[in-house]
C-alpha cells in the first residue's frame, strides 16, 4: 500500500511494544529504518529478518534525554547511513496513581524527560537535516489524556499535552518548509503489560500496535503531504 523505498526513517523507542510494529510496518514497505534503543541487544533480530523489502541499523544505549548525545548520533547516522527522512518518536512513559495536589519531583521530572524532552531532542537532531534537503515527516505519539485530564495522572497529562502543543507549534514552524508534522493519539494499545495490568477489560475493543502502525504509515506517506498539525485519534472501541 505504501512504499518507502529510498527513505531513511528514525524509530525511537523501537524495541517497545509500538516501536517494534513501526518498524516492521517500515521495513515491509520498503524502508531504510534507523533502529534507537536505550537498551543494548534488543534490537538483533530486525538486522536478520528475511520478511521485509527495507533495510534495518540498530542504534543501542541511545539516552535521548541527552541533547548533546543526540545531536552526536544524527552526524553518526547522517555518516552511516544517510540523511533522515521521516522521525516517528514512539518514546514515551506512563505513571499513575499520585494526586496533582502529591506529584513528587522525581514523576514531574520523569513524566516530563521520557515524553516532552525526547520529543524534543530528536526533532533537534534530525529536522535540521530535513530542513537541508527540503522536506519530511515528524511524527509524535500522544494520548488521550494529553485532551482530557487524568485523576491521580496529573504528570502524564501535562506531559502528553505539552507534547501535543509542541507538535502543533513545529507544525507551524515548518509548514512552509514542506515538512509535516503530526500527532497519532492511541486509546489503550493491546500489549502484554497491559492486559497484565487490566486483566477484567475488554481486550478486543483495544487498538491493536498494528493498527496504530497504519495511522502513522499514513502519515509517513505522500498521501499526507497535505496534512500538518492533525491530531488523529485511533481509539480502536473505546
Amino acid at each position: 500500500m505504501f512504499d518507502f523505498a529510498g527513505k531513511i526513517i528514525v524509530v525511537t523507542g523501537a524495541a517497545g511494544n509500538l516501536g517494534q510494529a513501526v518498524v516492521k510496518g517500515f521495513l515491509k514497505n520498503n524502508g531504510t529504518v534507523c533502529g534507537l534503543d536505550h537498551r543494548s541487544g534488543r534490537l538483533v533480530k530486525f538486522k536478520s529478518s528475511k520478511e521485509s523489502g527495507g533495510s534495518f541499523y540498530a542504534f543501542d544505549e541511545i539516552d535521548l534525554t541527552d541533547k548533546t548525545k543526540m545531536l552526536s548520533l544524527a552526524e553518526r547516522i547522517r555518516s552511516e547511513v544517510g540523511v533522515v527522512n521521516i522521525l516517528v518518536n514512539t518514546v514515551g512513559g506512563f505513571s499513575m496513581g499520585e494526586t496533582v495536589y502529591g506529584i513528587t519531583e522525581e514523576t514531574w521530572q520523569r513524566m516530563m524527560s521520557l515524553n516532552v524532552t525526547s520529543f524534543l531532542n530528536a526533532a533537534a537532531a534530525f529536522v535540521p537535516m530535513m530542513i537541508e534537503t527540503g522536506g519530511g515527516k515528524v511524527i509524535s505519539i500522544g494520548a488521550k489524556a494529553a485532551l482530557l485530564g487524568m485523576a491521580n495522572a496529573g504528570a502524564y497529562s501535562a506531559a502528553k499535552a505539552a507534547l501535543l502543543r509542541l507538535t502543533e507549534s513545529m507544525a507551524v514552524e515548518l509548514k512552509q518548509k514542506n515538512i509535516q508534522v503530526n500527532t497519532v493519539v492511541p486509546g489503550i494499545i493491546d500489549t502484554p503489560q497491559n492486559r497484565k495490568d487490566m486483566p477484567n477489560a475488554d481486550f478486543d475493543k483495544w487498538v491493536r500496535p498494528e493498527q496504530v502502525t497504519d495511522a502513522i504509515m499514513f502519515l509517513a506517506s505522500s498521501s499526507a503531504d497535505g496534512i500538518s498539525g492533525a491530531t488523529l485519534p485511533v481509539y480502536g472501541r473505546l
